[in-house]
């Protein structure tokens, strides 16, 4: 699997960005996002949702290596760290296409994002929240460490990796 940024992520042949995003976005794959952001997309919704997510995060395209074709995305929301260390905490979302569900592709994309990770003295810790009926998802963070933080709230449980031993 390729990861690169959405902007500059090869496209299939007569595909626009908000054309794979409308795509990957369908009412399966999105009944565990925000509520705003649950249902299907077309090219104007999709088109809409790249430009809020521009405004507050980083968004990556998982390509599959092999096909060329968009299989996911990765949302990457970055705040400094509040312990003055001038490291940032990193919160994970990320979501694949219902075609390859069940695949193992989350636990190696997570794997991928957690290795680029320890190799960036800055990032002190990276969490995401996971739906508590989303075991798939729950098991993909835990095999790369990640660990259940606090109590589920609404229906959400939050997993964290504290990377604050990686070398500052």
């Amino acid at each position: 699997m390729d990861v690169a940024d959405w902007h500059n992520s090869p496209l299939p042949a007569g595909n626009t960005l908000p054309d794979v995003v409308a795509t990957l976005l369908t009412a399966t794959t999105t009944r565990a996002l925000p509520s705003p952001w649950r249902g299907d997309y077309d090219r104007a919704r999709a088109a809409a949702w790249i430009r809020e997510r521009d405004e507050e995060s980083t968004v990556s395209i998982a390509t599959d290596r092999e096909t060329g074709i968009p299989v996911g995305l990765i949302i990457l929301f970055t705040a400094p760290a509040d312990d003055g260390s001038g490291r940032v905490d990193i919160r994970l979302g990320y979501l694949l296409g219902e075609s390859v569900w069940g695949q193992g592709l989350a636990t190696e994309l997570v794997a991928g994002f957690v290795e680029w990770c320890r190799s960036v003295p800055r990032v002190r810790s990276v969490a995401g929240g996971v739906e508590q009926d989303n075991i798939a998802s729950a098991r993909a963070l835990a095999k790369n460490g990640f660990v259940p933080v606090g109590p589920p709230i609404d229906g959400d449980q939050l997993y964290e990796l504290d990377l604050s031993t990686n070398p500052a």
